[in-house]
């Protein structure tokens, strides 16, 4: 029989993230004390008014198929938010809820992606952003935003990508893995750039548009003269601790939002019933919860920045939003320590998360996976307390490395 998987399967590289995370676990069951600082994920729990409209929605018995774009009344709410929140007007019929923002990202780029289309996507990445784009067998064009620029491309730098073969642009604001938020200023010079190409469609990826410490959050859908070529996405997984309800949207011109909408039909149906409720909740609900959350993330930036920022060797910025850290850590390539009575080598930064994980305990992620090999990625969602203790073996373990 012939084992060999599809070609479209060999071109995909695994989640470095999730493998990272399940190497941590593996060490836990080892008994081994990890501090996971892998995985993007809020640690609170999800707003009891939220989980209080699921269970709810059971005892109402909404335990069949929903509409493959979802129900109506979340499509409704996220139709108020877009408005109330970011002042955009959509219908409901340009709104299709999916099973996670992830997925909502995927069905846009296989919508509109053909075979040799180019996407450009500013590097740091987020890991899946180059895989999906392979999947829909399109060429992932990767622009470097240095830390010198907070991770930021320029103007000039989006031009210089463009081609005749440019399909669409991916932009992460605020970024997922740098923490880094684009102005409405900065934006809007971008969409200059993109004016003067009209066959370029912009993803907007917005799922941590809450998690923000500059007050204000702007969207490319805000400048009426692209609007028309902006998909935005978002959910509810970040901003409401609800990673594992599995739902997210796209809000973009109908004609994108039925052509995901006949691709999700075929694949995954709608979303779960249950979990469009408790999003529903979300997005109709009292806010204060995303408020109380948004000073936690923003309380532990501040004191992972001033503890990563006295580790000699690390170059630090100071993210404005999401809850990722994203130093420099070349400085410490080429350097080795003695571990077990033997010689531990760290050549790049795959290396040194590894390292700091066997040696330190714990968990991080090598910037190779974000299109970034001279940094690592940390996420501060967890306690003040795990961030202390997390910094101060770091710190102990990279001073091993001579």
């Amino acid at each position: 029989m012939n084992t060999n998987l599809s070609e479209r399967l060999q071109r995909l590289s695994p989640s470095a993230t999730l493998a990272m995370s399940q190497r941590s676990s593996e060490l836990k069951a080892e008994g081994v004390d990890v501090i996971n600082m892998s995985v993007g994920e809020p640690d609170f729990n999800t707003p009891d008014h939220i989980k209080a409209a699921a269970i709810k929605a059971v005892e109402d018995n909404y335990s069949r198929y929903s509409p493959v774009p979802g129900y109506p009344e979340l499509k409704k709410a996220i139709v108020a938010k877009l408005k109330n929140e970011n002042g955009l007007d959509y219908a409901p019929s340009q709104i299709l809820v999916s099973n996670g923002a992830k997925q909502s990202v995927c069905n846009t780029i296989m919508a509109v992606v053909n075979a040799g289309d180019e996407v450009i996507i500013p590097a740091p990445y987020w890991v899946s952003y180059p895989q999906m784009v392979l999947l829909a067998e399109g060429t992932p064009v990767f622009v470097e935003a240095t830390i010198e620029q907070d991770f930021k491309i320029t103007p000039e730098q989006l031009e210089a990508a463009i081609t005749p073969k440019t399909k669409a642009l991916i932009l992460c604001s605020p970024s997922n893995p740098t923490g880094s938020v684009y102005s409405k200023k900065e934006l809007e010079a971008l969409k200059d750039v993109l004016l003067r190409h009209e066959e370029v469609i912009v993803i907007a990826d917005e799922i941590y548009e809450h998690i923000n410490y500059i007050g204000e959050h702007a969207s490319m859908a805000q400048f009426p003269d692209i609007k028309e070529r902006v998909v935005v996405i978002n959910g509810v997984s970040k901003a409401y601790a609800m990673t594992g309800w599995r739902i997210g949207f796209i809000a973009a011109p109908e004609w994108i939002v039925k052509g995901c909408n006949k691709l999700q039909g075929q694949y995954t149906s709608g979303p779960c019933s249950v979990s469009q409720k408790a999003a529903e909740a979300a997005f109709a609900g009292p806010q204060e919860c995303v408020e109380e959350m948004r000073q936690a993330f923003e309380r532990r930036k501040n004191l992972i920045v001033k503890l990563a920022k006295d580790i000699p060797g690390l170059e630090v910025n100071d993210p404005q939003g999401a809850f990722y850290l994203f130093p420099k850590c070349s400085s410490f390539f080429g350097k080795k320590a003695m571990v077990n009575g033997g010689w531990s080598m760290v050549n790049n930064s795959t290396d040194l998360a590894m390292f700091l994980l066997e040696v330190g305990h714990v968990a991080t992620v090598g910037g190779d996976a974000f299109g970034s090999p001279e940094c690592f990625r940390m996420s501060y969602a967890t306690s003040d307390e795990n961030i202390i203790e997390a910094m101060k073996r770091i710190k102990e373990t990279l001073a091993m490395l001579k």
